[in-house]
């Protein structure tokens, strides 16, 4: 910067100190900022601890043959060492090229699940949302029953299925075999098995997408929709128009949540299944458990290898997710 006095100018520059490193700078920032280092210090301690060191662990195991007849272990005052081998990337090129006849099919289905359930959660959940955000009589009852399938425990509800869609003696059944219609095999069949899964997830899954919708609706202002009557919009353009663009942010955070929930939703397909059915119904991540849990000798390595599958995925989507609807938004 340059300063004009009497005689002439004198320049002035600011910043021309020594540049600090990233060391100085964490130091500095500690310095002035304590107390917030001080208050995150315990969230970053549980985060390392119940997320940073699992993931570095799982990744490592993936690189080897470990399984639970070669993983070190403690039996009484003795102590077994590890006796497992570094293998590099075969278990995912194993995995990624269809040599264990397994990962493929399941990934279709985890793919169909996932848009399925989205699809009926967001399209289900809007049309209730609408519903409750128009006047009239007794709209609290029928918000509080609306939410409860998601109030009550997914456990609880998922057991509740169980005996609903029970083979033999199930209420679903009883009730079609007293209507004289044909009594599917909910449980034990491939394709009503996938087919129970979706309607399970959907009633789970609904409450919270009709929430929130519900409540981004309830902040779009009333007048926009008057404008657009006075304007001559039929329904179907104030809807798309106003309420869906309205919603935009919204829908875009609501969808990338349900997709993330439902591509990882171990404990419906878990629960309403277990491991004793075929492998035809198991998604991605109950796929990975029960390689890891579910078998004899348990194979760590390659259940960790698909869990870094199923993370990268993710991760990779979000991304992607998260572009698309940065460049839509600079568009619009």
């Amino acid at each position: 910067m340059t300063v004009a006095v009497e005689g002439g100018s004198r320049k002035t520059q600011r910043g021309d100190g020594p540049r600090r490193g990233p060391m100085s700078r964490i130091r500095l920032s500690y310095n002035r900022n304590w107390y917030a280092w001080a208050m995150v210090a315990p969230v970053v301690a549980v985060i390392g601890v119940l997320v940073l060191y699992p993931l570095g662990r799982g990744i490592y195991l993936s690189l080897t043959d470990a399984d639970s007849s070669n993983v070190g272990r403690k039996i009484g005052v003795n102590e077994i060492p590890d006796s497992f081998s570094w293998v590099g990337f075969d278990n995912y090129t194993e995995i990624l090229s269809g040599g264990d006849h397994q990962f493929w099919p399941h990934f279709v289905w985890t793919i169909v699940w996932t848009v399925v359930c989205v699809a009926l959660h967001y399209s289900i959940g809007m049309s209730l949302a609408l519903l409750l955000n128009r006047k009239m009589r007794g709209r609290t009852f029928y918000r509080m029953v609306l939410i409860l399938p998601w109030a009550v425990p997914t456990f609880v509800t998922v057991f509740a299925w169980r005996l609903i869609l029970a083979d033999d003696g199930g209420i679903l059944n009883m009730a079609l075999e007293w209507a004289h219609l044909p009594t599917p095999a909910w449980l034990s069949d491939p394709f009503w098995q996938k087919t129970a899964a979706i309607m399970v997830n959907t009633w789970v899954g609904v409450p919270f997408m009709m929430v929130s919708l519900l409540g981004g609706l309830q902040s779009i202002p009333a007048e926009l929709y008057e404008a657009a009557e006075v304007d001559g919009a039929t329904p179907w353009q104030r809807f798309r128009y106003v309420t869906l663009a309205g919603l935009r942010s919204v829908s875009s955070t609501v969808v990338l949540l349900g997709v993330i929930w439902t591509f990882n939703q171990f404990v419906v397909i878990f629960l309403l299944f277990g491991n004793t059915s075929g492998t035809e119904a198991q998604i991605l991540v109950t796929w990975a458990y029960r390689l890891g849990f579910g078998q004899d000798p348990r194979d760590y390595a390659g259940s960790a290898a698909y869990g870094v599958i199923i993370l990268s995925m993710l991760i990779v989507f979000a991304s992607f997710y998260r572009r698309w609807l940065a460049r839509n938004e600079k568009a619009v």
